[in-house]
């Protein structure tokens, strides 16, 4: 029994004492995805395509809203002297564009919020093939991209940013 005692023992204080060597060996990275997806090119791309295939769309919505607040305006003043079947059919009129433009605007959000998630995560999948390379490249053994606090000479993130950037 002593002797069993004696080994864990041993095996302890071997244990701790090379957990300092082990954890020099160990690399530490830190990436910041959202400033991947701000200075990327691959994401500057990605954000032009998206405001060129949503601008004709966009525009078609400000001008509907604009002749919405309009018509809006012109029926405030018009309504003391219209005649009662006149200002129902034309607030009827009203928030029937309300609603159209409402549905238009709901529809031109979720199709640029989902064509937006599309292109970020074709960024973050090269983002991510790049950030492989890096840590097999310096023998990293771990990288982050959450971190509550992360010391600067942790990140990588703007050698990432610049392998992007390059087309490695």
């Amino acid at each position: 029994m002593k002797h069993l005692y004696l080994r864990y023992v041993l095996a302890s204080t071997l244990s701790v004492v090379s957990l300092p060597l082990l954890a020099e060996d160990f690399r530490v990275g830190f990436i910041n995805t959202d400033r991947i997806f701000r200075e990327a090119n691959t994401a500057k791309v990605a954000q032009t395509k998206l405001e060129q295939e949503f601008s004709k769309r966009e525009k078609e919505l400000v001008d509907l809203g604009n002749s919405l607040k309009t018509n809006s305006e012109k029926l405030e003043r018009d309504l003391p002297t219209l005649p009662e079947t006149q200002r129902a059919t034309k607030q009827r009129q009203l928030a029937d564009q309300d609603r159209e433009f409402q549905r238009k605007r709901r529809e031109f959000q979720e199709d640029l919020n989902a064509r937006k998630n599309e292109e970020l995560q074709l960024v973050l999948e090269k983002a991510n093939k790049v950030v492989k390379q890096v840590a097999e490249a310096e023998k990293y053994d771990l990288i982050l991209q959450e971190a509550v606090y992360i010391n600067p000479k942790h990140d990588i993130t703007e050698k990432v940013i610049k392998a992007i950037n390059s087309g490695k």
